[in-house]
């Protein structure tokens, strides 16, 4: 391979902040929720990276193949990767691509193909674009991948603000992320996080269940290292995510704070039954294992269901929230079988297809 861009490249990135920016000289497009991907294309040759530089190739064989029949012969280009179920994407989905075994990935290929969407070019034909504005590079990437329907996409964009607000709204229901503003008059800017990025944020009131001690954690010095939270559904607790972003201090406070509420009979806890689970399950409970968390400790403390707090979240995936929960502060004036998904906000439902400019 000889590219004007050769790897490893680590991709430009973006800061947050709150509200659609409305500065002049933005484009706007959708925040996928994916894995960020470098493609490499020099003929038959083509190298798939990762945001932190990691090969990503293996692991999608057949994008390697529509790369080869739909991208320029020789480019560099900066995406998305997303699977799709029907017409929303699924993040836990693709995540099962990054698997050991080569019969699993290519039943997946088969089974839940991948796509991508390019948002930027690094280079074209045998010229590096990195330092051309971000108008030209796409005006350029337009140019080249004109007419493309899947699994390769152009990414939409607008010079609107209104309209990106609009996305903003209404994409999530389609599974992505928010907004990403890019301005327009500046070049490509490697691992600097010279775009914007707005991100939906949310509270909800849930039930502290139990707790895991931190990695760090001694006998001497116990310290907390996530809480695990639960909401009600039809009298069940279910476990939605963990809170983890604590001081050392308060890690250490927290333990003697929360150490009245441990429950001596785990059979009478509400996830007493998972204790003896050793595989990673649909719901994905504590204490199980799953290829993502070989050789961790994944015991956790039980707790009393009597406490309930509020936490930050930016989406769900399925019946989890998607990242970790902020902790936002204890609602003592809320009764805990009170705390259901009943209280979450529901994303309008949107197509997939619209996004992609395929409708």
């Amino acid at each position: 391979m000889d590219l004007p861009v050769m790897p490893p490249v680590r991709p430009m990135l973006a800061k947050s902040v709150k509200g659609i920016p409305t500065t002049a000289g933005l484009s706007y497009e959708p925040k996928w929720d994916g894995f960020r991907c470098i493609v490499f294309r020099d003929g038959d040759e083509v190298e798939l990276t990762s945001r932190n530089t990691r090969p990503l190739t293996r692991y999608f064989p057949e994008l390697v193949t529509a790369f080869r029949e739909q991208l320029p012969a020789r480019c560099v280009l900066d995406g998305e990767l997303f699977v799709a179920v029907g017409q929303r994407l699924e993040f836990e989905t693709l995540q099962e691509r990054i698997h050991p075994a080569v019969s699993r990935i290519t039943l997946l290929a088969e089974q839940t193909p991948a796509s991508f969407v390019a948002f930027d070019a690094l280079a074209l034909g045998d010229e590096s674009l990195e330092e051309r504005w971000f108008s030209e590079r796409r005006s350029r990437l337009e140019g080249a991948l004109a007419g493309l329907s899947g699994p390769t996409y152009l990414t939409r964009t607008t010079t609107d603000p209104a309209e990106a607000e609009d996305w903003f709204e209404h994409f999530e229901g389609a599974g992505l992320d928010g907004v990403v503003a890019k301005p327009l008059d500046k070049p490509y800017q490697q691992n600097v996080r010279s775009m914007l990025k707005v991100k939906h944020a949310r509270t909800a009131d849930v039930v502290l269940a139990g707790y895991r001690l931190h990695k760090n954690a001694s006998e001497a010095r116990p310290l907390l290292g996530s809480m695990l939270l639960g909401l009600y559904d039809e009298g069940r607790l279910q476990h939605v995510g963990v809170a983890a972003s604590f001081t050392e201090k308060r890690r250490a406070e927290l333990i003697e704070e929360l150490r009245p509420l441990e429950c001596e009979d785990l059979s009478t806890h509400p996830w007493g039954g998972w204790s003896d689970w050793a595989i990673a399950n649909p719901d994905r409970v504590p204490g199980t294992q799953s290829r993502w968390s070989q050789g961790k400790d994944l015991s956790f403390v039980p707790l009393r269901p009597e406490r309930v707090l509020e936490v930050g979240y930016e989406h769900m995936e399925g019946r989890r929230f998607r990242h970790t929960a902020q902790f936002k502060r204890w609602r003592p004036d809320r009764d805990p079988e009170s705390c259901g998904y009943d209280q979450l906000e529901e994303p309008i439902s949107y197509d997939l297809g619209q996004v992609l400019g395929t409708r």
